[in-house]
C-alpha cells in the first residue's frame, strides 16, 4: 500500500541537493521540497532549457523558488560531475541532503558514455557514487543531531532481479545484450551502495536510503530506443501510478522522523527487504572498493 500523504517540514536550515529533477517523479519532488521552504533546493540538469522550464514549473505551481537553484551537470561525463561537486563544495560549502534520483533505462543496443563506459552502469550507479563520495565530507561538517543528514538513492523493485558480477558489472562483455538486466543490476547497486554508506557513516549523524518509488509514469527510458519504450510501457499499462505518488513514495520515508535506522530500503514507502544479494557484507565492500578503482582509473579520484 504505498504512502498517501505527506506531512509539512520545516526545512529552512537544510541545503538539499536532488538530481533527475526535470522530468517525472524528480519534477514532483523538486515542487514538494520547495514548498517546504529549504535553505537552499539545488537542482542539477543536464538539459538547460529543462531546468528553465522545470524553475518555472516550480514557480507556476507553488511559488516556492526564491531559493531554487539551476545547476548543469551531466552523470555520463565523471569529469563534470567532479566539476559540480567542487563548484558546490567552493560556492556553497554545505550540504543537508542529497538525493540521488536521477536514473536511466537502455535499449536495444549497448551505449557507452564518452568515459567508455555502459551508460546504465555509469549514470545509474557509479556517478551517483562518485558525487556522493566527493561531497560526503561537506555534509559531515554540516549535520549534528539537531540536524541530521540525509543521503537517498532511487532504486526499484527491479533490484530483486538484479545480479553483482564483477567481472561483467553491467552485462557489456559477452554476445547477449539484456538492458532490463543490466538496469536491475544497476538499481541493485544502489540498494548496496545505500547500506554500505550506511555503515560508513553510522556514527556521523547521516542516515541512508535506497526507495522504490512504484511503477511511475516517467520518460526514464530515454534512450530512443523502441524496444526500451514498448517494455517500460507495458509495465504502466499492467500498473502505473502518478509521478505525484512517486515522489511521495520517495520522499516521505527520507523526510519522516520516524525512519532513523540508516541503510534500510523502502518499497513504495514502506519498508522492504530488497535482494538477499544486498545483506552480502562482503559483496558491498568489493562493489565499494571497485567502483572507486574505477573512478581512480579514470583520474577522477
Amino acid at each position: 500500500m504505498p504512502v498517501k500523504l505527506l506531512d509539512t517540514y520545516e526545512l529552512s536550515r537544510y541545503v538539499i541537493i536532488l538530481t533527475g529533477a526535470t522530468d517525472g517523479i524528480g519534477k514532483e519532488m523538486a515542487r514538494i521540497l520547495s514548498g517546504f521552504n529549504p535553505k537552499r533546493l539545488i537542482l542539477p540538469a543536464r538539459n538547460k532549457e529543462k531546468g528553465n522550464n522545470l524553475l518555472e514549473y516550480i514557480k507556476s505551481s507553488n511559488g516556492h523558488a526564491n531559493n531554487v537553484e539551476i545547476w548543469e551537470i551531466d552523470l555520463a561525463d565523471l569529469q563534470n560531475v567532479k566539476n559540480f561537486a567542487n563548484k558546490f563544495i567552493n560556492e556553497v560549502g554545505e550540504l543537508h541532503m542529497l538525493l540521488n534520483n536521477a536514473g536511466y533505462v537502455g535499449g536495444r543496443a549497448i551505449t557507452k558514455t564518452k568515459d567508455d563506459l555502459e551508460s546504465q552502469f555509469q549514470v545509474n550507479h557509479l556517478s551517483p557514487f562518485l558525487l556522493t563520495v566527493l561531497l560526503l565530507d561537506t555534509m559531515k561538517k554540516s549535520v549534528s543531531t539537531e540536524l541530521p543528514g540525509k543521503i537517498a538513492f532511487t532504486s526499484s523493485v527491479a533490484n530483486i532481479f538484479g545480479e553483482i558480477n564483477f567481472d561483467n558489472l553491467n552485462l557489456e562483455k559477452g554476445a547477449y545484450w539484456n538492458p532490463l538486466k543490466a538496469y536491475a543490476n544497476t538499481k541493485l547497486m544502489n540498494v548496496i551502495t545505500a547500506k554500505e554508506l550506511g555503515r560508513i557513516v553510522q556514527n556521523e549523524n547521516i542516515t541512508t536510503y535506497s526507495l522504490h518509488p512504484g511503477v511511475i509514469k516517467t520518460n526514464i527510458n530515454n534512450s530512443g530506443d523502441i524496444y526500451g519504450y514498448f517494455t517500460v510501457s507495458l509495465l504502466f499499462i499492467l500498473r502505473g501510478d502518478t509521478t505525484e505518488q512517486g515522489a511521495i513514495n520517495t520522499l516521505y520515508p527520507v523526510l519522516s522522523p520516524e525512519n532513523k535506522e540508516t541503510g534500510k530500503y523502502y518499497h513504495e514507502g514502506i519498508e522492504r527487504e530488497p535482494n538477499k544479494n544486498a545483506n552480502n557484507q562482503e559483496v558491498a565492500k568489493k562493489l565499494w572498493d571497485i567502483s572507486e578503482r574505477i573512478l581512480k582509473d579514470h583520474g577522477i579520484i
